[in-house]
């Protein structure tokens, strides 16, 4: 009963590098996300994502990923992630949403829980940049978008909001713009 009344549990990943010019679009949603105080959120920012993630996963209702991408339709792509395996090289470079989700399906050995990707679309990746005038554009939509959403968590409203299927966002196996590019 507790928990109806509280609201579904939401763990929100923003990742990016904040010395990467737009790649600091993730970032700077979550500093916004933390100043907004949602004592149901749980916010974790990092510079990639990792296997490890799927740990923050447990005991959550629902999961939002957010990133700058550079190839992502303007303003932003909001879609529904599932797991897929990771089939690419053992590296240090971070995997994606649908990595975590499925590291969470293989430790736990359950489905996890309703996965969102929210990704911003960004022009200039180089180092030693600010976001650029676009960016902080995209920014702005993306955080009105948001936070009706994140008020009111729910999977059916969110579905209802996807911008597209998941295919326009991840072709084949990740397009997603990372940090480590």
């Amino acid at each position: 009963m507790l928990r109806s009344i509280l609201g579904p549990r939401l763990v929100v990943f923003a990742w990016g590098n904040e010395s990467r010019g737009d790649d600091a679009l993730g970032p700077r949603l979550a500093a916004r996300i933390a100043m907004a105080g949602w004592s149901h959120i749980t916010l974790i920012e990092d510079v990639q994502l990792q296997v490890e993630h799927a740990l923050d996963l447990v005991g959550q209702d629902l999961a939002l990923f957010i990133d700058a991408g550079m190839g992502t339709p303007a303003p932003f792509a909001f879609v529904q992630a599932v797991p897929r395996r990771f089939l690419g090289p053992s590296t240090s470079l971070g995997i994606g949403p649908e990595g975590v989700l499925e590291a969470y399906r293989q430790v736990m050995h359950d489905e996890p829980p309703p996965a969102f990707v929210l990704c911003l679309r960004g022009e200039s990746f180089a180092l030693e940049e600010g976001l650029s005038a676009t960016a902080r554009a995209h920014l702005a939509e993306a955080w009105g978008f948001l936070i009706p959403l994140l008020s009111w968590p729910g999977i059916d409203r969110w579905q209802a909001a996807l911008t597209g299927p998941a295919e326009d966002l991840f072709p084949g196996s990740d397009a997603r713009r990372s940090a480590a590019e």
